[in-house]
Formats: structure tokens, sequence, C-alpha cells
């Protein structure tokens, strides 16, 4: 609801130059996510150990909290400390990730996941046109207000709507095995995929960042002035629309034929949709642009989680999902500061040029990745055959 219009709440601070609202954009933005980097594993191990219902009602709480407060903000620093703050209990959908997930048989998490991603895409898609309409009627100080009462009935519906199970391990018994940090790190590093895939969380989600806290300044260069909250709006939700639709079945679609195979597919599809957004010369192109792009990295998510799901222990899903969290939360601190930047030394359009070869040359990582691995693992199976072969007594030389 206040993503659209949180550059457009800086210049209410004050007569500042683009550029300085440029770059204030990307900080106050990625601020959040900087502070959420760091306090996603230790959340997510948490989670593990004490019940992940605990943690979303204890995300919901500092989350509605800082949101209200933003609404009586009066300057830059206010509303970059309150994003600061905003930041350590940020995570209420990874957190949904892991529950889910532990919950969940490993052949239909893509299925299941992508539901998820759907209920998430669906907040993405009302989100900023509400908060557009709330923002041309009433002020951006009222929608925060009204963004935090949205929060604390989230936090109220779980306390209340949500019974968190026991689960039983992958074995069938209720006894998990403890995993020290080091020993979920070694897990990962031992796995070139795994980790591909939770590096690749990082690029996509700065590609992806990179141009949404200046998205409303260039609805505002294409479109003018006139209802720039609502068009904004507009553009953010045009991506969760075609995210909505697709979303649950990329995950589907990757139960069956493979989740790294659809995660390459989409990380293409979506470096060529990002391009042409640097040549729009009006807001409808844009918004089909940003509907195409929806339709192209709907599955990211549930197919990037769906193959954690199946490659963690579940007694680890939630530090594991935790480490990816603070890796998304990555991109997104450095994303805005790269857009910014960008936007303000060589115009809105490079941003465009820049996220299109982020995300094919991260389509260029995971293929890479995946033939090297499947190669390596093919050769093994080939060469302990051929072993096992000379060893048996009819085996003659």
């Amino acid at each position: 609801m206040v993503l659209p219009f949180l550059s457009l709440y800086i210049e209410e601070f004050g007569n500042f130059s683009d550029a300085y609202v440029q770059n204030w954009s990307g900080w106050i933005f990625g601020i959040t996510f900087g502070a959420a980097f760091f306090v996603s594993p230790i959340w997510g191990r948490i989670g593990d150990k004490f019940g992940r219902k605990n943690i979303l009602i204890l995300s919901a709480t500092g989350m509605g909290l800082s949101v209200l407060l933003m609404g009586f903000a009066d300057s830059v620093w206010e509303l970059f400390f309150l994003r600061l703050f905003m930041g350590i209990f940020t995570g209420f959908i990874p957190m949904s990730q892991a529950l889910i997930s532990t919950q969940t048989p490993k052949e239909v998490a893509g299925r299941v996941l992508g539901t998820l991603q759907t209920g998430s895409v669906t907040g993405n898609l009302m989100g900023p046109l509400l908060g557009g309409v709330i923002a041309d009627l009433f002020g951006y100080s009222a929608t925060f207000k009204w963004v935090s009462i949205t929060i604390f009935l989230s936090g109220l519906l779980v306390l209340f709507g949500i019974r968190e199970v026991l689960h039983k391990s992958e074995e069938g018994t209720t006894k998990e095995t403890a995993y020290t940090s080091k020993q979920v790190l070694l897990h990962i590093l031992g796995h070139p995929v795994l980790l591909a895939v939770m590096l690749i969380s990082a690029l996509v989600q700065i590609a992806h960042f990179s141009i949404q806290p200046i998205l409303s300044l260039y609805v505002a260069e294409i479109h003018g002035p006139a209802s720039i909250a609502f068009f904004s709006g507009m553009a953010f939700s045009a991506a969760g629309l075609g995210n909505l639709l697709m979303a649950r079945r990329w995950g589907r679609i990757g139960d069956r034929v493979g989740y790294i195979k659809i995660l390459i597919l989409l990380l293409f599809m979506a470096g060529l949709v990002y391009f042409p957004g640097a040549f729009v010369t009006n807001i409808w192109q844009l918004v089909l642009l940003r509907f195409l792009l929806g339709i192209s990295i709907g599955g990211v998510i549930p197919v990037r989680i769906a193959y954690i799901r199946q490659e963690a222990p579940l007694s680890i899903q939630g530090e594991m999902l935790g480490y990816n969290t603070s890796l998304r939360f990555l991109g997104n601190v450095i994303g805005p500061a790269l857009g910014g930047m960008l936007s303000g030394f060589f115009g809105i359009s490079s941003v465009f040029f820049v996220t299109s070869a982020l995300l094919i040359a991260s389509g260029v990582i995971m293929l890479v990745t995946w033939y090297r691995n499947d190669y390596a693992k093919n050769s093994r199976r080939k060469y302990h055959t051929q072993t096992l072969a000379s060893r048996s007594p009819n085996h003659s030389s």
C-alpha cells in the first residue's frame, strides 16, 4: 500500500532536488531489508526451536508499530530509522513459507507454496491500488496508519486462527536431528545447485528491486502528475496480477518437470521482458510490460522455496530459509541503492538495462551450475558402475 508513493512521501518533507529524492528513496527503501539481512537466520533458528507461529505474531506486532509511527514522521531521518526498526521484525511471509514448508510433503511442495505465493501476490496486487486511492483521497500519512491496522489484524489472525502441528521427520518419527549453524552452512556449501539457488535469490532481488523505489518517478515522467499515486499503484499491481495468474501453475509445473528447469526458464523470460521498459512512451505500455514481468517472475519464489524444501532436512527448514531470506534482503538493499544511483547519474532508463542484464546473467549462472552438477553426478554414477562391473567374479579382462 505504501511502496508506490514512498519517494513521493519523501518530497513532502522539504524542497529537495530530484537526485536527492531518488538517492534517499533507494536508501530508505533498502534499509529495512538491510536490517532483515542480519536477523532473518536468527529468527529462522528460533522458529525451528520454539515454533514459527510465535515468530509470526512477534513479526506482525513489530511491523505494525513501526508502520504506524511512519504516518507521524516529518523528516527523512525519522522515516529512515523507522524503516530500520521495521527491518528487525520483517519476515512475516518467509516465516509463513517455513511454517507451511515443514508440514508439506516434498512431492507437492511447489504447488502448495505456489498457493501461498498466490495469497502473497493478491496482497501485492490489491495493496498498491488501494494505497494509491487512499493516498489521493486522504494523503500519504493516513495510508501508513491504515497499513498498520491491516498488519495488526494479520497478527490477530495468526494468534487465534492457526494451530502449529508438530511435524514428523522424513523417516516418520517425531525425533529430529539437532544441527548446528555450522552444519547448516556446510550442508549448503556441499550442494552446488542449492548454493547457486540461494545466491540467485540475491541477484534476482537486486534486479527486481532496483526499479521499485523510483517506479513512481518513472510513471510521473511518462504520464505526468495527474493522479500519480493511483497510476503508480496500477504499475505496481500489474506485475502482481501476472504473478497471481501464474504462481501456482509454475509451482505445479515445477513439481512435474523439475524445479531447476523451470527456474532457469523464468530467469531468462524475466530478463527479456525487463529490457523494453527503457523505451516506453506511455503508462499503458509500462503496465503491459509489468504484467508480462509478473507472469515470467511469478514462479521464481515458489519454485526456489520448493527446491530448498526438497534438499533440506525438515528440522533446519526455518534456518535454511532464513539464510535464503537474508540473501533476498541483501538484494533488496543493494537493488534500490543501485537503482537510485543509476537513475541519478544516467537516467531511469539505464536501470532497466542493468536489471535485464542481471536477470539473464542469473539464468546463465543457474544453467551452468545445474549442467556441471548433473554432468558430475552422471560421471560418478558411470564410474561406480564400471568399478562394480570390474570387481564382479564373472568379469573377464
